[in-house]
């Protein structure tokens, strides 16, 4: 097995484009593969989609709106973005992105507001250029979105949604990804002493692999990883990719989250 310390900046400009909230054309136009991030178990879960550069940002957005696929429903993913929501724009400057949505964003009370928020600024983080989102609504600068919400003081980033990222975040592979030995697996985690473990199941139920990974950092604070471990798999078929750890109070395992996978021999 092998591993990286890159950040997740650098693991995601390695899969993906700068976005843009404009075009040069259809000459320029190009299908690129990003994520967007729906919910699973009430925690963040990366989905993959395919959108049209140069206007990536808005495509992303656009494409979170949109819902999960009845595949990605089945399996446990569901968004907490009103249904009909609208996109304004997308302007990405300096590392910021300013998304204006239509008011329908707002609908519903300030339940899920933290989720869907969330949703929004994960999905267009995964840009390498964007470290940080403002809100808008209908043109106007969104303060305050309800008790749950709060004040937003500025614009927000990942780190504000800490508590509704998953111990594990696997950012790479997703959900129904085919796979090939070895497997290449990154995301972030912050677990107790920044370790955990990644099992691989194939369609028999056969673990073709459980391999210890560590973090950059845990116990606390949020930590990267970049593994890379061969398998073997019995049959080539549904498969499952689970990130767990290892409970330090009785031992036993705890899993943080589940992957879908398309497993080959």
């Amino acid at each position: 097995m092998s591993s990286g310390t890159r950040s997740p900046s650098a693991a995601r400009a390695a899969a993906v484009p700068n976005p843009s909230a404009g075009g040069t054309g259809p000459s320029s136009a190009k299908r690129i593969r990003t994520a967007v991030y729906f919910l699973h178990d009430a925690k963040l879960s990366a989905v993959p989609r395919t959108v049209t550069a140069p206007a990536t940002a808005a495509a992303a957005v656009r494409a979170l709106l949109s819902g999960p696929s009845r595949f990605e429903g089945h399996r446990g993913r569901t968004t907490a973005v009103p249904a009909d929501t609208g996109l304004r724009s997308v302007d990405v400057q300096g590392r910021l992105a300013t998304v204006d949505l239509s008011d329908r964003f707002l609908d519903g009370g300030s339940l899920s507001m933290r989720a869907r928020m969330a949703q929004v600024v994960f999905t267009l983080t995964r840009f390498p250029t964007v470290r940080k989102v403002a809100f808008e609504i209908e043109g106007k600068p969104v303060r305050y979105v309800g008790p749950e919400g709060g004040v937003l003081d500025g614009p927000v980033g990942r780190a504000d949604f800490e508590d509704l990222s998953p111990a594990v975040l696997v950012e790479s592979p997703l959900i129904g990804d085919s796979v090939r030995t070895p497997l290449r697996v990154w995301g972030s985690a912050d677990t107790f002493e920044a370790e955990f473990r990644l099992r691989l199941t194939d369609v028999s139920g056969h673990r073709a692999a459980d391999v210890p990974v560590r973090a950059t950092s845990g116990t606390g604070t949020r930590g990267t990883f970049d593994v890379t471990f061969p398998y073997r798999a019995v049959r080539t078929g549904p498969g499952l990719l689970t990130a767990y750890f290892v409970s330090p109070e009785d031992g036993r395992p705890v899993t943080v989250d589940t992957v879908p996978l398309a497993v080959n021999r």
